[in-house]
């Protein structure tokens, strides 16, 4: 109930009207992984509460899509991609709900997950989320519900999200969507992104770039 997947579409607007290519995506990150049709029998809203499902989609799911996006890039080529939840979240959860095995070994090797050029963590306040619940949008599921009403649990998951899973990434910003519109985060980030890495084409690496990116076929 952060609102995650309502900034992403803001960012895919963002990133476009300002001529880069970008596309919203969601799941496994490979342009093939075997194991993602089966996965998606599980029931994920209730992977707090299943060691099983858990431990299906980190080590079958998000770990395997590790190694996989080495050898089968991420689809579609030319785009930026932007992700719409990862594995961060499953093993957050993972440790919130259980602890479970799974996600405490990825807590200790989070870097066999696949890499982002930039991640953000979204986060809302208790009052926040609990008026978006209230309001209802098109699905709300059981994970929703709990980190409503669980303030403990919603606490714990934040913690492994943040402290655990966020020292994988070397860029990460983590927002508020209390304090800022879908528009206005977009901007922040898309200005993050664009400061960091050259445009397609262009040849001229921006100010500041460290790790400039020709063609962003690979952005993420």
């Amino acid at each position: 109930m952060a609102g995650k997947s309502t900034l992403v579409r803001a960012l895919v607007s963002e990133l476009e009207g300002r001529g880069v290519p970008a596309v919203r995506h969601r799941g496994m990150l490979a342009g093939l992984h075997p194991l993602q049709p089966l996965l998606r029998r599980l029931s994920s809203a209730r992977q707090p509460d299943s060691w099983w499902t858990t431990t299906a989609y980190v080590i079958a799911g998000f770990v395997l899509d590790g190694f996989l996006v080495r050898l089968i890039p991420p689809r579609p080529r030319g785009r930026v991609i932007v992700q719409d939840g990862y594995g961060d979240r499953t093993v957050a959860f993972g440790m919130a709900g259980g602890p479970y095995l799974a996600a405490a070994l990825a807590l200790r090797w989070p870097r066999a997950f696949a890499r982002f050029d930039l991640a953000v963590f979204l986060h809302a306040s208790p009052e926040a989320r609990a008026a978006r619940l209230e309001l209802g949008r098109e699905h709300i599921d059981v994970r929703d519900e709990r980190t409503v009403n669980d303030r403990a649990f919603t606490e714990r998951f934040h913690a492994f999200h943040l402290h655990g899973m966020g020292r994988r990434h070397d860029q990460l910003m983590v927002i508020d969507s209390s304090l800022r519109s879908p528009a206005e985060m977009a901007r922040e980030i898309a200005d993050r992104l664009l400061a960091d890495y050259v445009l397609p084409g262009s040849g001229v690496r921006r100010a500041g770039a460290e790790q400039p990116i020709t063609d962003l076929k690979e952005c993420t």
